[in-house]
């Protein structure tokens, strides 16, 4: 969604942790900023509702009134993500309990149960008083509920609940049985009163029992989630309402699941690297959120937050630090303005960080903000001024969809089930495959949206599946109706190994792929991380190889040492009218980024922009009539790249060669074509 005409610019705004004079200070700074949505009252319940049914909402209307007078609109949020202390205190089974059976105190955020009924009808009851009271005030632009669902449990509500899930999913014990192959291990369950949730255990627990509990997890939040909407939507129909995705292994949410449920796909996202890895990151985690907001697309329903498929919002990053493990490093000028840009370059409707002013004191009182410590007369704040200043003079580029040639299939569950113990190796993650084949089409040139088993594929000619691990018969025959139609394909290794249950499809391995990719793959061979293994050609696989026997496919490279010296490494197999491409191994990152542009090229896909030049990322957004180049020099000195157009930062023509100097963006809108 726009603001009034404007990109979302801004972050969580916590008046409730300062004084009065001070929130009449802020809204003039954000006035400077050019600030245009700020989300208000994330976790704000015990200020909201001190003591039971007891309601103090009159700080609240001041502060959406000030909001309202200074020209900035409100993300509103319910504040259910942080239950105050009297719920606790009242409702001690709604504590969260670990897998090794500790129930967890109150102290933090997030310590709660989303399966206990007295924590559902607090959420309801609190949504319900701001629905009443703010549904229709002239400052709210979104409906925020809750904040970065992902918190699990193993109390007795949960366990309840999942055997409820697993009833609706299963039918009967005999179904649940099979599923789970129970008969390893002496599991066979003869009543549903023995089935619980995947509490620790002596050795390795049922592999489908915990992939299950995930996605039984996914299904709870997602209810608590809807009980809100509904709410909310009923008090004002034409509010959209949304949450905020946390991204991470750990998280038991199927965002594209979600996204059929949100108004608008909302990510959160912190870089974990700080050197180029940043940038990489960056770039991953908006195309996924694209790829979430398109799939959400073909299923939403409700209020149109703004007429783009791909259309999605950056709701927090960090402005001036990365958090790495172990440290938080501070961005260097202009970063922060490159990575947000680099959001919507890949269709964010703006830029949202947590939080517009650093706290005294609390838990997270060194975390980011827009007003640091420091206060205005700062770096960070005077970027922050010039960042809004950028977004005004490009928000034209929103009406434009990221052009994206290379679908990447993404597949939570897979993710899910590729972390369980008990695996040929521990170092293969779904998410880490994902992130390797991004990255190489990334450092090519290439734009890719990630696309879920069974989305419509028809406008990409070329599809990428990294570890999709779990595969249905429905997926292996979306699989094979998109190459058989002219697609062309490229598989990891990892890939249609097992069914949606996580049960091993027999008789070679990829077992859902193999026909299409003419090849039957007899043993695994892990690698350890310092292992290299030389191919033919040049270059080297790395964490992982193969016994891979050709069934139709020809080699394309070849081990050249070891046990597997002379077998096929990587596979090309015509199937119909398509072509599918096997990698039995992870390429070092040379060959594989010069194996995915070989493939590209077979495909007939472009780089984005050829002829850029090392480090300069480019992303193209087109609408009928119209397109925007988006530029991004990642490098430490000044570049050129083949351009035309009027760049609209600083709004001067440019004609065939663009001057790019170091670490800066440009936006150029491109002549019409024809």
């Amino acid at each position: 969604m726009l603001v009034d005409g404007r990109l979302c610019y801004g972050g969580d705004y916590n008046p409730e942790q300062w004084p009065v004079e001070v929130w009449r200070q802020d809204v003039a700074l954000m006035r400077q900023a050019r600030v245009t949505l700020v989300t208000v009252g994330v976790f704000a319940w015990s200020r909201l509702e001190p003591a039971p049914g007891r309601c103090d909402l009159g700080w609240l209307d001041q502060v959406l009134d000030l909001l309202h007078d200074g020209g900035i609109r409100v993300a509103l949020a319910t504040p259910t993500a942080s239950p105050p202390p009297w719920f606790s205190l009242a409702h001690p089974d709604a504590l969260p309990v670990t897998a090794d059976g500790v129930r967890l105190r109150h102290g933090s955020r997030d310590t709660y149960c989303a399966a206990a009924p007295a924590y559902r009808a607090a959420a309801r009851r609190i949504t319900g008083v701001l629905a009443d009271r703010y549904a229709h005030h002239p400052a709210l632009a979104l409906w925020h509920v809750h904040n970065e669902y992902g918190t699990t449990c193993h109390c007795p509500h949960a366990d309840a609940g999942f055997r409820r899930w697993l009833r609706d999913r299963h039918g009967d014990l005999a179904g649940l049985n099979d599923a789970w192959t129970t008969s390893f291990w002496s599991q066979h369950y003869s009543d549903w009163a023995q089935v619980g949730t995947p509490r620790a255990t002596q050795y390795l627990p049922n592999p489908t029992q915990v992939l299950d509990f995930r996605r039984y997890w996914s299904d709870e939040l997602l209810a608590a989630y809807t009980e809100q909407r509904e709410l909310l939507r009923a008090a004002n129909p034409a509010v959209p309402v949304t949450t905020n995705y946390v991204l991470g292994d750990w998280v038991p949410v199927d965002h594209a699941r979600w996204a059929r449920e949100v108004d608008l796909v909302a990510i959160d996202h912190y870089p974990s690297a700080a050197g180029p890895e940043a940038e990489e990151q960056t770039a991953l985690a908006a195309d996924l959120a694209r790829g979430w907001a398109r799939h959400g697309a073909y299923h939403r329903t409700g209020p149109d937050p703004g007429g783009r498929p791909d259309a999605w919002l950056l709701m927090e990053s960090a402005p001036n630090l990365i958090y790495t493990p172990g440290r938080m490093h501070t961005r260097e000028p202009g970063r922060m303005a490159r990575h947000s840009l680099a959001h919507v370059a890949r269709g964010s409707r703006g830029a949202m960080y947590f939080q517009w002013r650093a706290p005294r004191g609390g838990a997270e009182l060194f975390h980011s903000a827009l007003v640091p410590h420091a206060g205005p007369d700062s770096r960070v704040f005077r970027e922050a001024v010039e960042l809004g200043g950028m977004l005004e003079r490009i928000a034209e580029a929103d009406a434009g969809t990221v052009d994206a040639p290379v679908a990447v299939g993404w597949d939570a569950a897979s993710g899910w089930a590729l972390q369980q113990r008990g695996l040929p190796t521990d170092r293969l993650h779904h998410h880490e495959e994902v992130a390797a084949a991004h990255r190489a089409l990334w450092r090519a040139g290439y734009a890719c949206d990630p696309v879920v088993p069974g989305d419509p594929l028809d406008r990409y000619p070329l599809l990428v599946l990294p570890a999709l691990y779990l595969a249905s018969d429905a997926t292996a025959d979306w699989v094979r109706s998109y190459v058989e139609g002219g697609g062309h394909l490229l598989v990891s290794y990892l890939s249609g190994i097992a069914d949606e249950h996580a049960r091993i499809r027999l008789g070679g391995y990829p077992g859902a792929f193999r026909d299409v990719l003419g090849i039957r793959v007899e043993e695994f061979h892990p690698l350890t991380d310092d292992d290299r293994i030389p191919l033919t050609g040049g270059g080297t696989g790395r964490f992982w190889s193969e016994t891979v026997h050709l069934a139709g496919a020809a080699p394309v490279h070849r081990y050249a040492a070891g046990v597997l010296a002379g077998r096929p490494a990587v596979t090309r197999h015509r199937y119909g009218d398509g072509v599918a491409w096997y990698v039995s191994t992870r390429p070092d990152a040379a060959t594989h980024r010069a194996l995915l542009t070989d493939v590209t090229r077979a495909a007939g896909v472009a780089p984005t922009c050829p002829g850029a030049p090392e480090g300069v990322e480019a992303v193209r957004r087109r609408a009928p009539g119209a397109s925007w180049l988006f530029l991004f020099n990642h490098t430490d000195r000044a570049q050129q790249v083949p351009a035309t157009g009027t760049e609209l930062l600083t709004g001067t023509m440019v004609e065939d060669v663009l001057t790019l100097p170091a670490g800066q963006v440009a936006v150029l809108r491109e002549p019409a074509a024809g």
